[in-house]
């Protein structure tokens, strides 16, 4: 009988012979698939991941999931991620409809207060941010971004260095 302590031997063989089997199964459809499948470029990426995460936990923790069935849902969700990179490559205007905008936080050292809002994001979170980017002081700071997996990029510079504008192409300026 399995406690919170212990298990029995043939459960602990059977957790280990799941993870060996069914992370070579994992490394072989990352191979087919492409690095794309563990990025975390876009909220579908970072919501893929969790997917495939979960799926994996679920084989490897739960005894009565068959490791075909978790490579089956872990190779369809790949799939399903390769071919909507694909759909938004082809046609932009997916993209437009199935993802979310970069925001602007801050232009310059001045807080984006109404975009900041929208975004549900603390004049907190991002000073925390600032301190994580090594900012000194706020005429360093360029521009701040809530991309679109949800984190907050830092553009900063020591020497008066303007921002090009390339950086912040397809990011929302004023709410």
């Amino acid at each position: 009988m399995e406690n919170w302590l212990t298990a029995p031997l043939s459960t602990i063989l059977e957790t280990v012979a799941s993870v060996f089997i069914f992370f070579t199964l994992v490394i072989v459809m990352v191979r087919f698939s492409g690095l794309r499948t563990f990025a975390k470029m876009s909220s579908f990426d970072f919501a893929s991941t969790i997917a495939m995460g979960t799926v994996i936990a679920s084989v490897v923790m739960n005894g009565g999931q068959s490791i075909l069935k978790g490579a089956i849902a872990f190779g369809t969700i790949a799939f399903f991620q390769q071919a909507y990179a694909s759909l938004k490559q082809h046609f932009p205007r997916m993209q437009d409809i199935a993802e979310n905008e970069p925001t602007l936080l801050m232009d310059g050292p001045e807080f984006l207060v109404e975009n900041m809002r929208k975004t549900n994001v603390s004049r907190s979170e991002i000073i925390a941010k600032l301190r994580e980017a090594n900012v000194i002081t706020m005429d360093q700071v360029r521009a701040v971004v809530l991309e679109t997996t949800g984190d907050i990029s830092v553009l900063h510079a020591d020497d008066g260095t303007q921002l090009e504008d390339v950086l912040l192409e397809g990011v929302t300026r004023r709410a």
